[in-house]
């Protein structure tokens, strides 16, 4: 096991070191700079090329960015110049971390128990309403359902703020807009597995011993169920905490979405790498994460040629 995670760890690395590096590279062959605007007379652009070495070789550029990376100093953003990235993203983070956090509990929760509820009545009345929920949701992207949902429950009904980050209620739609796609893939993958754990010999086994069905279920069904859904779960919900665009533009949520659009729309190089790494660095720490956690849910799996130890 020491030696499995020795070796991801320095996978973990090289990918994080490409990932910079490819950054780099695509901010230097995006169209302008961030001082292209016709506004800024020549010697002011040429002065500020300067201020944040613009003007260096592209080398001496990406020895610096990547020295700088390595004391975790993501640099001062070109569009706020007084204020750091790691605090741009600090505040953008919090935002969209509540936003996610709450959507995905609400689709974790909800698309567990309806695929538990699928697989166990299959091919009966529970089981169809499942599965239309699940390709309902499937479906219904989150920009077709952002909208949908502002506009009816918010504007018609006015039920719901229809935007805004204020309150306790700002945060409902937003975070069913995020959720239902994610509920109707956790569906159908709790679906799929438990009908394929349902019909193994151990399940058989432990119904001859005389084991209650509850028993089964949770101690049986459930622990080896949980693997394919582990699998989506955690890349899904960096995906979610880290911002998700069209649903923090639609509620106007502060969130990092709002900030990367506007980043890349500025050509502001340093909160483009800031905003990459920092999404990288959290999908890379949880997929490691994913792979320890398989060994702990199915003591079965091997995670090296000699098996765990």
């Amino acid at each position: 096991m020491l030696k499995f995670t020795l070796k991801r760890l320095v996978y973990t690395l090289i990918t994080l070191w490409l990932i910079c590096t490819l950054t780099f590279v695509l901010m230097k062959i995006l169209p302008g700079d961030p001082f292209n605007s016709e506004k800024l007379p020549a010697a002011t652009r040429q002065m500020l090329g300067q201020q944040y070495g613009l003007d260096r070789p592209i080398w001496e550029q990406y020895l610096k960015y990547m020295g700088n990376l390595a004391q975790g100093d993501l640099g001062y953003s070109f569009q706020f110049p007084a204020r750091e990235v790691v605090e741009v993203i600090k505040q953008g983070f919090s935002v969209s971390a509540e936003l996610g956090v709450i959507s995905m509990s609400f689709a974790l929760i909800v698309g567990l128990v309806l695929g538990i509820i699928a697989a166990l009545k299959h091919n009966k009345w529970q089981d169809y309403s499942s599965s239309f929920i699940a390709v309902l949701g499937i479906s219904i992207p989150s920009f077709v359902l952002g909208p949908m949902l502002s506009y009816y429950i918010g504007v018609k009904l006015a039920i719901l703020p229809a935007a805004l980050w204020e309150g306790p209620a700002n945060r409902i739609m937003p975070s069913l807009a995020l959720a239902f796609g994610t509920i109707a893939i956790l569906t159908r993958m709790m679906r799929t597995s438990m009908l394929d754990v349902i019909h193994q010999d151990y399940i058989k086994t432990a119904k001859s011993k005389g084991l209650s069905k509850g028993r089964i279920i949770t101690s049986h069904m459930l622990r080896n169920s949980l693997l394919p859904v582990l699998t989506i779960f955690g890349p899904t919900f960096v995906n979610v905490i880290t911002g998700t665009l069209v649903v923090e533009q639609i509620f106007a949520v502060p969130g990092l979405g709002k900030q990367f659009v506007n980043s890349v729309n500025t050509n502001d190089y340093t909160l483009i790498s800031g905003l990459t790494i920092f999404y990288s660095v959290l999908l890379v720490a949880v997929v490691f994460i994913t792979d320890i956690l398989y060994g702990f849910i199915d003591p079965r799996i091997r995670l090296g040629k000699g098996g765990a130890k």
